[in-house]
């Protein structure tokens, strides 16, 4: 098998349109995706904006993997390797703010890995992170006081493990649920299981139990996914996905509730009675996405072995014509988040994990004007 290695403050929305994210409703009109020849945009949403030259907003990072924003604009970061928290302000002030106990690497893609911001951190404190354990892959509760990171406690375990293909992004959608993305850990069977946590989209409460509305009364909302790392929702509070494919195709996909992704039976687009198709896909060497933001009108993907930042204009449901930026300029693009309040993304590399050709402390975060 092809090994490749491979948020933003959530807004609160009323009942009644969360009530209609559970149930998928703002998304039932989307059909079977195609990459191969998907919704054309039109109108100036597509042009609406452009994103600039990258400014350095903090350097001498270690892969910096996850990153989530706190209310007075400042960042948490993770380390995948190190297993440590950081604050990082917009002027690039950094500060270590605790380390997450019970975490292991793999030798490959796990360790430390996303962080979530509580909606309600403002009153409870919380944060959230998905790592990986001598067990298997976790999520866990911590508190964060504004200065130091305790109190860690298991939210979700008995998501399998491996090498690589661990997933590992969490994200608190416009629902208030927190969603996570696991990998199939090299075991692609699992990803067709609706009974396993790998190779699915999670979607739960802040207590770790199955959010209401999910399809299978399980934790489970996606599912037949390879290993995905990305997931974003646009201004309509749509869900999209970016995911890592074997040696054929890596994808962007819709989310609906109960959908099946394909995996393994399909890798990109295909015929399969029952199986979702991508909006988007790419040849592997193109792209390798780990993480997806959405900014005016456009949703970002960072990529890995493909080494640029895509932006696909979407519209609806539809997606416009994908165009690269920055294409070998920095290397391993990991992270990319839109920076609440501003036309403006940060974006992080990786080129010192295992995969990339950068000693530790290479790495950075961008800051990106969208103009």
């Amino acid at each position: 098998m092809h090994l490749r290695t491979r948020a933003a403050r959530p807004t609160t929305w009323t009942v009644a349109v969360a009530s209609a994210l559970a149930a998928g409703l703002l998304v039932a009109a989307s059909g079977t995706g195609s990459a191969a020849s998907p919704g054309h945009v039109t109108g100036s949403r597509a042009l609406a904006s452009e994103p600039g030259s990258p400014k350095t907003v903090s350097s001498g990072w270690s892969i910096p993997w996850g990153l989530s924003w706190l209310p007075d604009g400042s960042a948490l970061l993770t380390e995948r390797d190190a297993f440590k928290v950081y604050t990082l302000t917009r002027d690039g002030t950094k500060r270590q703010v605790g380390e997450v106990p019970n975490v292991v690497t793999t030798g490959g893609e796990g360790g430390l890995l996303s962080i979530a911001v509580s909606p309600s951190w403002g009153t409870d404190h919380y944060v959230y992170v998905m790592h990986t354990a001598a067990e298997g892959n976790r999520i866990a509760r911590m508190t964060f006081d504004g200065s130091t990171l305790s109190d860690y406690k298991v939210l979700v375990d008995g998501i399998k493990k491996n090498t690589y293909h661990n997933g590992g992004r969490i994200k608190f959608g416009p629902d208030g649920y927190l969603y996570a993305t696991t990998g199939d850990a090299r075991t692609p069977d699992l990803a067709q299981d609706k009974t396993s946590l790998n190779g699915k989209i999670l979607r739960m409460t802040p207590e770790g139990k199955p959010a209401p509305g999910n399809p299978f009364q399980s934790l489970v909302y996606s599912y037949g996914h390879r290993n995905p790392q990305g997931i974003t929702w646009d201004a309509q509070g749509r869900l999209w996905e970016g995911e890592l494919g074997d040696s054929k195709y890596d994808e962007l996909n819709l989310i609906e509730p109960g959908k099946n992704y394909g995996w393994p039976q399909c890798e990109g687009s295909c015929s399969t009675s029952g199986m979702t198709n991508p909006k988007r896909q790419w040849p592997v060497a193109e792209a390798s996405p780990s993480a997806v933001a959405y900014a005016d009108g456009a949703i970002y993907m960072a990529a890995l072995r493909g080494e640029r930042l895509w932006r696909i204009p979407v519209d609806g449901t539809n997606t416009g014509t994908p165009k690269a930026y920055y294409t070998h300029d920095y290397g391993r693009l990991r992270t990319v988040e839109s920076v609440p309040g501003t036309k403006s993304l940060w974006l992080t590399t990786t080129n010192a994990d295992n995969s990339g050709e950068g000693e530790p402390g290479s790495d950075k975060v961008f800051q990106i004007d969208l103009r």
